[in-house]
This record gives structure tokens, sequence and C-alpha cells, in this order.
């Protein structure tokens, strides 16, 4: 189960991420979300733990969870909405 992870510092590492959560179960992966052009964190990251169990282990441990600072907002991870296509009807930003 994918989770969300914010309000984090800019200092935080994936390897920060994976060492609090393994204290709530297995840690499949840790995405640190990076600015593409900065190379700096956005402030958020995506866990990925081993179960639904442990997945709802880490949300109750961790929402509100103090880290470097920053009181962490832990929740489940919602599939990206899909974006419209180019064409939308809210009309162009270019105008003639």
């Amino acid at each position: 189960m994918k989770l969300y992870v914010g309000n984090l510092s800019y200092e935080t590492s994936e390897e920060d991420l994976r060492a609090l959560f393994t204290q709530a179960g297995a840690v499949a992966s840790v995405a640190l979300i990076k600015d593409r052009d900065t190379g700096r964190s956005k402030g958020f990251a995506f866990v990925e733990m081993a179960t639904q169990a442990e997945a709802e282990k880490a949300i109750s441990m961790y929402s509100g969870h103090k880290m470097n600072d920053r009181d962490l907002t832990v929740n489940l991870a919602r599939p990206r909405e899909t974006r419209g296509s180019f064409g939308s009807s809210s009309g162009s930003k270019y105008k003639g």
C-alpha cells in the first residue's frame, strides 16, 4: 500500500524516511519527490508499505509525528487524477 507523506523539511532524505517507516513494518519503496530543475525536495514523498496492515499502522504512528521540527501528514496515496486534453473547454491561454 502506497502512502503519501507530506510537510517534509527540505533536509529529509529517503534514508530518513525508510528508517522511520521501517519501525511500522516492511518498507517496499521510498520515493522522495524532487524538483526536476533544481533537484531540491518538493516537501513530500511516497512510501510503499508491504501490507495494508503495516500501512495502516504507519498512518496511525506517523500522522502528526514531528520530524525535523515539522508535523508529518501521512495518509493513503490517491491515484493521480487524469489530466484533460490540451483542447479543453477552459480555453487557451494564448490569444491572437
